[in-house]
């Protein structure tokens, strides 16, 4: 009994005691379905890579090269980006440090050049590939595999491969697995039972295993009877369900967007991301937005122009709560950086003096309530995560310790490090 039940008289303590005898199944409910945010780091980026060109070192290469051509072609990225002499130095810091968060090796799309007969011989190389960049420490923070979907055509190849590549690679943390082309609530139900299966012959812990669904399908977005089916396929994954990422080109194609005008910025796309982020609100389910295929690649004026779309197409999911995006390219990650830097940048100093003002009860120029502190001490800690921000300027700039930021943006258990 609450101290609102015991200090209350008694008719009003019945009525209290009947509401929540009433309410208990729903609270039970929510906590269930919604148990809020994941604690640990979401990647600013997925690398998608065809699995035939997946080699140890891979994420050193691609910092090299990206470093190479930020340094011949600075002045045009300067132009495209507008980035400063400052943020210029941390992506190049980046680049050298962390050029990949996220990278998934694709068999799907990705293993188009891919004969069927030889998949066996690309899944084993690349599982071994990945175990040696575990071992010397080269691997990204996060990475996985993209396997065929459950359609019945690619079903068969899509579970080969998977177990395939986890019985070869081995399990570890960070491991990401995507299922794509989700049409139907039962896919996703199969892909718990398989999640199970895999943990038995591989001896993990119950629930070890989750994965992401790419939403690239109009039948994952609205089912026959009106309803948003990704809501569902969140809520039968059994918590297993880890992000949703959007397909552009498949979603646009399904449904009949010109070739011309597929983008992750066409209208069809912003609906179909809108019920995206609003299925996985308050799940812990994370969001990433999907991909462009004209690339920074060419002469100076092509890769300048690759850049400045990049530039303006991640910054814009990002000013819409999507925080990661797929890259393609090694010339995408100058812009991938530059973009998130500057986007936790450029409004840090307000946040922090907002986020002090809020916890000593200040009354400032804006009245922030518990909701919008909750949202600057993510937009905060989503900065310090990726590297745009140093755990300093936090510290000095609020005065709160980490614990005080993690519980104001409802954090719980986080195992990121402030020393940055």
């Amino acid at each position: 009994m609450d101290d609102a039940t015991a200090e209350a008289p008694d008719w009003v303590a019945d009525l209290i005691i009947t509401a929540d005898a009433r309410l208990a199944d729903a609270d039970a409910a929510l906590l269930a379905q919604f148990p809020g945010q994941r604690a640990m780091r979401q990647p600013v980026h997925t690398v998608y890579l065809a699995a035939d060109r997946y080699r140890p070192g891979l994420a050193q290469q691609w910092g090299t090269q990206a470093c190479s051509l930020l340094a011949s072609g600075e002045q045009g990225y300067r132009r495209a980006t507008g980035t400063g002499e400052d943020d210029l130095a941390r992506v190049q810091e980046k680049l050298g440090s962390e050029p990949i968060e996220d990278l998934r090796i694709d068999f799907e799309d990705g293993a188009k050049h891919v004969a069927a007969e030889d998949e066996d011989a690309v899944c084993l190389a690349a599982a071994k590939a990945l175990r040696l960049d575990k071992s010397d420490g080269t691997a990204p923070p996060y990475v996985g595999i993209r396997f065929k979907s459950l359609e019945g055509p690619t079903r068969a190849r899509g579970i080969r491969t998977l177990a395939m590549f986890l019985d070869t690679a081995g399990w570890v943390d960070g491991m990401g697995l995507t299922l794509p082309k989700v049409t139907s609530v039962a896919q996703v139900e199969a892909m718990v039972e398989l999640s199970q299966s895999l943990e038995d012959r591989l001896g993990l812990a119950d629930h070890a295993i989750g994965f992401e669904l790419q939403i690239e399908t109009p039948q994952s977005i609205l089912g026959p009877d009106g309803t948003a089916l990704v809501a569902r396929m969140i809520h039968v994954g059994d918590g297993r369900v880890t992000g949703l990422h959007y397909g552009t080109y498949d979603y646009s194609a399904f449904v009949g967007v010109a070739a011309a005008y597929q983008s992750m910025e066409h209208p069809a796309a912003d609906y179909a991301k809108s019920v995206m982020q609003a299925a996985a609100a308050g799940t812990g389910v994370r969001l990433s937005d999907g991909s462009t295929n004209i690339l920074p690649v060419g002469d100076d004026a092509a890769i300048e122009r690759g850049w400045e779309l990049h530039h303006r197409l991640v910054r814009r999911h990002l000013e819409r709560a999507y925080y990661q995006g797929w890259d393609l390219h090694p010339h995408q990650l100058p812009t991938r950086f530059g973009a998130t830097f500057a986007f936790f940048r450029e409004r840090l100093e307000d946040a922090l003096v907002r986020l002090r003002h809020y916890v000593a009860g200040v009354e400032g120029a804006v009245l922030d309530e518990p909701a919008t502190a909750r949202a600057l001490a993510d937009y905060v800690l989503r900065g310090l995560d990726c590297g745009a921000v140093s755990w300093r300027e936090v510290s000095e700039g609020s005065g709160l310790d980490l614990a005080t930021l993690n519980a104001l943006a409802k954090r719980v258990d986080v195992t990121s490090s402030p020393e940055r």
